[in-house]
């Protein structure tokens, strides 16, 4: 079972090179195209080939995933090509694991926590040393390391307002898992499962707050969602600075519009009562 429809294979005759499954060694396989936790991928037999957004993150969570243990947690081991690459001309292969995308929030922050236990000993990539993207800038806003101006209409003035019941937090930063929500899998036994990582150098609480502010936004979660989780460490201020991040992407997104902002509005408020 995959996590979304089968998109036509003329789709994906075009967009798969054959270079990369020669690399890969699956180029006599019949390339199958779905889309695996909301991301564009290939089934070629029991390898999944994806394209990347950058090769240098896609190489580093690949050599993380490689030989990461999490305690029922399945990871998407990472596949080397012909000649020992993670990643070929912008394409990145691992092996396929079966599972749907469900909506099962609680579990998926108790992946995130299990995950980031095991990951707590991860070094700190350098990669993210010169990172300045729309993710690592919105994060950096919500810790308020950085001062970004933000379109009020999308989200900027929602921020500004929560932004003043920031308060300093004892909380370890270490390597996390920021975009779990959408992205976890699970089997017909509820095990989850993991793709890869897209890194941030955070509180592993702040992770699994992101989990839940995206599930009250956007998921359809009730908001008993987030007292549940309220024995986490510094839980009001973990949730403050996700919805902050969320807050900020959203108003520096290109796609981004008033239409869009009704889920994260929600999800404010609900952060805001329990502040």
């Amino acid at each position: 079972m995959t996590a979304a429809p089968v998109v036509p294979t003329s789709e994906a005759a075009i967009a798969l090179p054959d270079h990369v499954r020669v690399a890969f060694g699956v180029k006599d396989v019949v390339p199958r195209p779905v889309v695996w936790a909301g991301q564009r991928a290939w089934h070629c037999g029991d390898v999944l080939l994806r394209p990347v957004a950058d090769n240098a993150v896609a190489a580093w969570s690949a050599g993380v995933l490689d030989s990461l243990e999490v305690e029922a947690v399945r990871l998407a081991r990472p596949v080397r090509s012909s000649d020992g690459r993670w990643v070929v001309a912008g394409w990145a292969g691992s092996r396929n694991l079966a599972g749907s995308s469900e909506p099962r929030h609680d579990d998926v922050i108790s992946a995130s926590l299990r995950l980031h236990a095991a990951t707590s000993t991860v070094l700190r990539p350098r990669l993210l040393d010169d990172r300045d993207d729309l993710l690592s800038r919105s994060a950096a806003a919500a810790f308020g390391e950085r001062r970004l101006v933000l379109d009020p209409g999308t989200g900027g003035e929602l921020f500004e307002q929560l932004a003043a019941h920031r308060r300093p937090v004892r909380l370890s930063p270490q390597v996390v898992h920021g975009e779990l929500f959408g992205a976890v899998l699970f089997d017909v036994d509820g095990v989850p499962a993991v793709l890869d990582l897209v890194p941030f150098w955070r509180p592993a609480e702040w992770a699994a707050a992101v989990v839940a502010v995206d599930a009250v936004a956007w998921g359809g979660a009730d908001e008993g969602l987030l007292d549940r989780w309220s024995h986490l460490d510094e839980w009001p201020q973990a949730l403050l600075r996700a919805v902050l991040y969320r807050l900020a992407l959203h108003a520096q997104h290109p796609d981004a519009s008033a239409r869009s902002l009704p889920g994260l509005e929600r999800a404010s408020g609900l952060v805001a009562a329990r502040l």
